[in-house]
């Protein structure tokens, strides 16, 4: 497992990370991911530990609090010091009108209970899981800053911004001097290809580091869908609630994308989903890629997408089935790299 700077921040990270939404299954949406028993969540953490992957990502939402909990005890048996924590706020948990948003309020309480509900001190990552704009800014970073001051918090990121609440952020932050966002948890894969338009840049200028969720395309890059089968009919794609809630892709374009992985997976030997990932760990940018499981051998699977890497060829034949024409104003810009280079 190769380490990597978390944005512009002294924290390493390890290349993959547990995704912990898969445990605890207390709604309908979670259930249609997994229902990960707690001794199963304990032998996938053993694991994942064993690989030198150390960081755990959840949110006080996933399950309603019972992810969080569930990982809390899966943890417990471990040292503090060798494991890292990610876990998020933001979003409505409870029925208050101050159970929701980016308030000092909200952020304060939600960290009390999540650090509760995980059993530990301190939280070394802790993101907004969206923008509130019903929150004022600096109302939000101050209070950010001061749970970090307090030591609850390591590091703060955010998930799911645009390119300019997260500038808009960053820019308070400096003029205050107060803590800045050195992570942006971020949707980014081959068959969702915008986060290269605006977010990107904007990280490799300011030194946010992205740690990228659903990085097999909500599902879709499993290596389960193909052209002439379509989509299995276990598969949580057919699910409403998680299919109208994740990215859309074209079935068309997802197809060709899958077509050109299958290419490259009989000359490496590797699965689809290994190189799914493969192809991101090379992306600018990228400090971590947030990989779920349902069970151990989905766990060991993801892990054999590391130590190794795609060619330059493989690469490129990836980019040209996946690429999309881009919105306004990216597809001007892209024709004036000699003054306004894109990252990739």
């Amino acid at each position: 497992m190769e380490y990597r700077q978390l944005g512009k921040s002294g924290l390493k990270v390890p290349e993959l990370c547990f995704g912990a939404g898969t445990f605890g299954t207390a709604n309908e949406f979670f259930k249609a991911w997994s229902e990960t028993t707690q001794e199963e969540a304990n032998r996938i953490v053993d694991i994942c530990m064993d690989a030198g992957m150390n960081l755990f990502d959840t949110a006080d939402v996933y399950s309603d609090g019972e992810s969080e909990k569930a990982l809390g005890k899966a943890l417990a048996k471990h040292n503090r010091d060798d494991v890292m924590i990610s876990t998020k706020a933001t979003f409505r948990l409870g029925k208050g009108p101050n159970d929701v948003g980016s308030s000092r309020y909200h952020l304060i309480q939600s960290a009390e209970r999540s650090l509760k509900r995980l059993g530990t001190d301190y939280i070394d990552i802790y993101h907004l899981h969206a923008f509130d704009a019903t929150s004022p800014v600096e109302e939000t970073l101050r209070a950010l800053d001061d749970l970090v001051r307090e030591g609850k918090i390591r590091y703060i990121a955010c998930s799911n911004f645009s390119g300019w609440h997260l500038m808009k952020s960053l820019s308070v932050s400096e003029r205050y001097g107060w803590s800045r966002y050195v992570g942006h948890q971020v949707y980014y894969s081959l068959v969702g290809r915008d986060y290269e338009w605006e977010l990107m840049p904007l990280a490799a200028d300011q030194g946010v580091g992205a740690l990228v969720w659903s990085p097999l395309g909500w599902g879709r890059l499993t290596g389960r869908i193909r052209r002439e089968t379509g989509i299995p009919k276990d598969s949580r794609l057919n699910s409403n609630i998680v299919n109208d809630a994740g990215p859309q892709v074209p079935e068309e374009y997802l197809y060709t994308v899958v077509d050109a992985i299958d290419e490259i997976a009989k000359e490496t030997g590797k699965t689809v989903p290994q190189i799914a990932l493969n192809w991101l760990l090379r992306r600018p940018t990228v400090s971590t890629l947030v990989v779920g499981a349902r069970n151990e051998e989905q766990l060991k699977q993801n892990l054999g997408a590391i130590g190794w890497e795609l060619t330059k060829e493989q690469v490129a034949k990836l980019d040209k089935a996946s690429e999309l024409p881009k919105a306004y104003p990216y597809w001007h810009q892209v024709q004036f790299k000699e003054r306004n280079p894109f990252p990739v």
